[in-house]
C-alpha cells in the first residue's frame, strides 16, 4: 500500500471514529420497570394507559426497537404478599427507572428503600402517605401524578345525589389496606347531611358479591366505590352487582362507564400518563425525582351511561348531561 493510500486510510477511520462512538452511545438500551397494581396484561383500560405513554415517550425519541425497554409486572387487583413479591422482582432487575401505577404498588416500592428512580401514577395521598416529603419538593427518589384529592370524596357524593335524586342511604365501598379511603370517607360525612343522606362503610375486603348484597337490600340505596385496585379489576362485577340490586353507583374512572357503571367523576388520566412519560424523559436525561414537583389533575371528566341510567330508572337531567364529557346511549 502506498504511503499517501495509508495515511488516506488512517485519516478516514480518525474522522468518523467519533461519530460510531456517539451513534453505539445513542443506542444505548434503557430499561424502564412497570409495576401495575389494578391491571392484568389483557385489561383494555391498562392497555389504553400504557399506550399513551409509550406514544409520548416515542415523541421523545425512546424507541422500543432501539433504546427503550419495557419490563411489566401486572397485579391484577391484587394487594399485599403478590404485589410485594412484584416489587421485590422489579427492583431486584435493576432497571433505570420504575413506573408504579396506584397506592397499593408505591407503598411496597416505598418500603423496600431502593434507591431506583420512581415515578407514579393513580396515587391518591402521596404526601400524607410519606411517599414524598412535598407536592413542590418531593425530596428523595420518588414523584409523578396525584390522582385525587381528599375532598373528593365530598364531590362523588354530590354527582351521585344529582343523578339520583331519591338516594337516602349511600355506602362507600371500602377498603382497610388502602390508606386514601379514610379521607375519602371523612370528607363525604362532612356532605352527607347536606344533601340529606346517610353513609355507611361497606367492607370489600372479603369480596363484593356478599357485601353488596348486605347493604342493598333496602330501598334507595347508592354507592360510591373509591379507587382501588380490586375495584378496578373487577369493575365489571361490580356494575353487574349495582344493577342487579339497582343501586346507582358513582365510580372514579370513566372506563368504568364504559364498562356498564353509572356515572364516573375523576381525573384525565390519559393526561397524566403522557406527563409521566415526561417525566420518565427528564429521569432518563439525568434529572432527579427530588427536583420534579408532584402533579395534581388539571382537568376532571364527568362520564354518564344513559342506558345503565334507563335500566334503573333514572331520569337524568339536562344540565347533568351538558356537563359531561362522555355520554353513553
Amino acid at each position: 500500500m502506498r504511503r499517501r493510500e495509508f495515511i488516506g486510510l488512517i485519516g478516514g477511520v480518525a474522522a468518523t471514529w467519533p461519530f460510531a462512538v456517539h451513534a453505539q452511545r445513542s443506542t444505548t438500551v434503557r430499561r424502564v420497570g412497570m409495576l401495575l397494581a389494578a391491571y392484568t396484561e389483557n385489561d383494555k383500560a391498562g392497555q389504553a394507559r400504557l399506550a399513551i405513554f409509550r406514544k409520548a415517550l416515542g415523541d421523545l425519541g425512546w424507541d422500543d426497537n432501539r433504546n427503550i425497554q419495557f419490563d411489566y409486572r401486572w397485579g391484577a387487583g391484587n394487594a399485599g404478599q403478590q404485589v410485594s413479591a412484584l416489587a421485590a422482582e422489579l427492583v431486584q432487575s435493576a432497571p433505570d427507572v420504575i413506573v408504579a401505577s396506584g397506592d397499593a404498588a408505591l407503598a411496597e416500592l416505598y418500603r423496600l428503600k431502593s434507591r431506583t428512580p420512581v415515578v407514579f401514577t393513580q396515587v391518591s395521598e402521596p404526601v400524607d402517605s410519606g411517599f414524598v416529603a412535598s407536592l413542590a419538593r418531593p425530596g428523595g427518589n420518588i414523584t409523578g401524578f396525584q390522582n385525587f384529592e381528599p375532598a373528593m370524596g365530598g364531590k362523588w357524593l354530590g354527582v351521585l345525589k344529582e343523578i339520583a335524586p331519591n338516594v337516602k342511604r349511600v355506602g362507600a365501598l371500602f377498603a382497610t389496606d388502602a390508606s386514601p379511603h379514610g379521607s375519602f370517607l371523612r370528607a363525604a360525612e362532612k356532605t352527607a347531611p347536606s344533601l340529606g343522606v346517610t353513609l355507611a362503610v361497606v367492607d370489600i375486603q372479603k369480596g363484593f358479591e356478599g357485601a353488596i348484597a348486605a347493604f342493598a337490600d333496602q330501598p334507595d340505596c347508592g354507592l360510591l366505590a373509591f379507587p382501588h385496585p380490586k375495584t378496578i379489576a373487577s369493575r365489571q362485577l361490580v356494575s353487574a352487582l349495582a344493577a342487579r340490586y339497582r343501586t346507582p353507583t358513582i365510580y372514579p374512572y370513566r372506563y368504568f362507564v364504559r364498562d356498564g357503571g353509572l356515572v364516573a367523576y375523576g381525573p384525565d388520566q390519559f393526561d397524566q400518563w403522557r406527563g409521566a412519560a415526561t417525566y420518565v424523559d427528564h429521569i432518563l436525561k439525568g434529572a432527579k425525582p427530588a427536583d420534579l414537583p408532584v402533579q395534581t389533575p388539571t382537568r376532571y371528566e364527568l362520564a354518564i351511561n344513559l342506558k345503565t341510567a334507563r335500566a334503573l330508572g333514572l331520569a337524568v337531567s339536562s344540565s347533568l348531561l351538558a356537563r359531561a364529557d362522555e355520554v353513553i346511549e
